[in-house]
């Protein structure tokens, strides 16, 4: 799971965009000062930060230019400054990318994606390879051993987020929500436990068992399929 550090001091936006990129699968550390932002940079170092142009304690500019001297991560400006010379300036500090509010949350998830991928920091979920389960999720194409499978996009889609997530155990509730509720399409639980188990049919065997579940839980991704 990526982490994200978010520096917004208008809370009801922390509060949405923290609750929104949570269901995105990211860990977000949430500040609301440049102050309380660097104390987290100081405890550990997220894949990437979110940055208000104007906070309470200081110009956001300013910590931009700071956090790219001492670390090697994105930083993708949050803002309502819309003028030219602003966002000149914030590239000019070392800014990956500069979004001006408001915005819409699909773009903001395209850029993260984009910013991570250009520091390799989101490669690793596009491909999965253990020795005998092969996954390209790009190409959507699968293959068991030497056997090629079929699957559906909302297989595909399912493998994603378990492989990605695998250090956390996936509730069915957060599946239907990031599988089919977002895509405006109502579903049951049953739903879940029908496509969990065509995809165990599929990846699985005797040797090789890859999805946990845990009853009255959810469902956990075993990498390797042994043990």
């Amino acid at each position: 799971m990526k982490t994200i550090l978010l520096i917004e001091d208008d809370r009801d936006l922390n509060a949405g965009l923290t609750c929104d990129l949570e269901m995105e699968l990211y860990e977000v550390l949430s500040a609301f000062t440049l102050a309380q932002g660097q104390q987290i940079l100081d405890r550990c170092e997220p894949e990437l930060v979110l940055l208000d142009g104007n906070l309470p304690d200081g110009d956001g500019f300013d910590f931009c230019r700071e956090v790219k001297s001492k670390y090697d991560i994105p930083v993708i400006f949050l803002t309502a400054r819309d003028m030219e010379q602003e966002e000149l300036q914030g590239f000019d500090c070392g800014a990956d990318d500069y979004i001006t509010k408001p915005f819409r949350m699909p773009i903001l998830h395209r850029r993260i994606q984009a910013a991570l991928r250009k520091t390799g920091a989101g490669r690793e979920q596009s491909q999965y390879d253990d020795g005998y389960l092969r996954i390209d999720f790009d190409s959507m194409t699968a293959v068991r051993g030497d056997e090629p499978l079929t699957m559906t996009p909302t297989e595909f889609r399912i493998l994603h987020l378990l492989i990605a997530n695998a250090d956390r155990v996936m509730t069915k509730r957060l599946l239907l929500e990031k599988i089919w509720d977002s895509s405006g399409n109502f579903v049951d639980e049953h739903a879940v436990a029908v496509n969990i188990n065509r995809l165990r049919k599929k990846i699985e065997t005797q040797d090789h068992e890859y999805i946990r579940t845990l009853y009255g839980v959810g469902y956990q991704w075993k990498n390797g399929g042994k043990g």
